[in-house]
């Protein structure tokens, strides 16, 4: 039995918003940032993302945690897509969905980042897909380059 199947623990919803930093470098490869997370005994790999505070849009989630976990100032793009998962925690059973936005980095440096992370990296799009740690995050970023590069390559209103 699965945790998702296991009815009798209580089940409450979670929230979280998060950003794939995507550029094209001068040679034309894709490259995107990942973030080695602290909180974790083994190496995690994957991308910024955080909950809610207050009253925050998804966009302004997006935004201050990919500040905080990167070191970098973003800029949407477009959005990336939603993942969910289920997991347990302190006996609770939580279903968590997590809404992604491409983003262009518009500044500030991969070493300014938060203590929850241990780094934060560029790393090109077919080493990223091969180092995430998580196979949800990593089926959506694979299914998406097109995607991606199209967004990347729009021009700017």
């Amino acid at each position: 039995m699965t945790s998702r199947d296991d009815t009798t623990q209580p089940f409450k919803r979670d929230a979280a918003a998060g950003g794939l930093v995507a550029e094209l470098d001068s040679t034309g490869e894709l490259r995107i940032v990942l973030i080695r997370s602290r909180r974790r005994k083994t190496s995690v790999w994957s991308l910024p993302k955080g909950h809610y505070k207050g009253s925050e849009t998804a966009e302004q989630t997006a935004l201050r945690e990919v500040r905080e976990e990167t070191g970098l100032r973003t800029e949407i793009v477009s959005k990336l897509g939603t993942i969910d998962y289920w997991f347990i925690e302190k006996g609770v059973r939580y279903h968590k969905f997590v809404e992604y936005f491409v983003m262009t980095a518009s500044g500030g440096d991969l070493a300014d980042h938060d203590d929850e992370v241990e780094e934060a990296r560029w790393i090109s799009w077919d080493a990223a897909i091969v180092q995430m740690s998580y196979p949800n995050e990593r089926e959506i970023v694979e299914a998406r380059r097109e995607a991606v590069v199209a967004a990347l390559r729009e021009p700017k209103a």
